[in-house]
């Protein structure tokens, strides 16, 4: 058996992190991760003619970019998993129409680099591939349009909001080569505390984020130590309480738990309010800071928490609540 614990899986073979591509927008190239990216674009529209249109270009240069620069054929590629925040995934499926490579859509809200990653895992591990690209994108533009109000409304936004990462990123999963290596996947509950505040996405992510790690460090016990535990997009609200939680569970991660929404900008300097969120926001974040960290066995395991709030306009404008869910991946460099 594969699996251990209640929801982790452990990864037998080699699944390894072979290369990573990163693209982001002006605003995340200004922050303090903008050495990091491999391409930064000088405008939000990116030469389009809609704020959609430019988030498929990123999310399509962002797999053309690793395919080229590992120097191999899109027809040694077994699959693409991906997925991204619009409706019916628009930004993946249009990405990857003309890639003609094997494509196969996943929703995980802002939790797709991770779940993409851990499905691609266990593909690979069970013998059912040997090379997947999993990628994700948001833009800040595409999802204030769909989920608030667009922005020529000018609507104000509150403390608690934050900003959506306009970026995408790509990472290549294959059976052989050298690189970081995925350890174990562990995949998240449903878990809905009760926020219905759609301006405060950290607050509805981050008991989720909490139990997947309390399970994922139950499942791994005395197997794994992680020098960092890093989360989606928590943001600083969401970031506060999951540890908060975590800690009346006699769980202490806060030295070591950082998270990708506080990383990419500079909260004090430029007006994100609680941080950044986003498919986008950990993709960019993980296939830019944490893969080169890793690469350069600056850290030897992490455990990468992408974080998603599975909630839609329609339905919170029906009084539901959000439900948040987190996956992670256990990586060792």
């Amino acid at each position: 058996m594969k699996k251990i614990g209640k929801q982790t899986f452990l990864i037998s073979s080699d699944v390894v992190i072979k290369d990573t591509f990163s693209i982001v927008g002006p605003k995340e190239g200004e922050g303090p991760l903008g050495n990091y990216f491999d391409m930064i674009i000088d405008d939000s529209s990116w030469g389009e003619k809609s704020w959609e249109k430019s988030e498929q270009k990123l999310q399509k240069k962002a797999v053309e970019n690793l395919i080229k620069n590992n120097k191999i054929e899109p027809q040694e590629i077994d699959l693409i998993l991906s997925g991204d925040l619009l409706n019916q995934i628009v930004s993946s499926s249009y990405a990857a129409r003309d890639l003609s490579i094997p494509f196969i859509g996943i929703y995980g809200a802002c939790s797709t680099m991770a779940l993409t990653m851990g499905l691609a895992s266990l593909l690979i591990d069970g013998g059912f591939a040997s090379n997947i690209i999993c990628v994700t994108s948001s833009h800040f533009c595409t999802a204030e349009r769909q989920y608030r109000a667009p922005l020529e409304m000018g609507g104000q936004r509150p403390l608690s909001s934050q900003w959506t990462v306009t970026g995408s990123g790509a990472v290549l999963l294959s059976n052989h080569g050298n690189g970081p290596k995925i350890k174990n996947v562990t995949f998240g509950k449903i878990i809905d505390l009760g926020v219905s505040d759609v301006n405060n996405m950290g607050a509805a992510m981050a008991p989720a984020a909490a139990d997947t790690i309390k399970q994922n460090l139950i499942d791994t016990m005395n197997l794994v130590e992680y020098n960092e535990i890093v989360t989606g997009d928590l943001g600083s609200i969401g970031k506060k309480i999951s540890d908060e939680i975590l800690q009346k569970e006699k769980i202490n991660i806060d030295q070591r738990h950082k998270d990708c929404g506080m990383l990419i900008y500079d909260i004090e300097k430029q007006d994100v309010h609680a941080g950044g969120s986003g498919c986008g926001c950990s993709a960019v974040v993980f296939s830019s800071y944490y893969y080169k960290l890793l690469k350069e066995k600056k850290l030897r395991n992490l455990l990468f928490a992408a974080t998603g709030a599975l909630h839609s306009p329609t339905i919170c404008q029906q009084g539901e609540t959000i439900p948040g869910i987190s996956h992670a991946v256990g990586i060792s460099s």
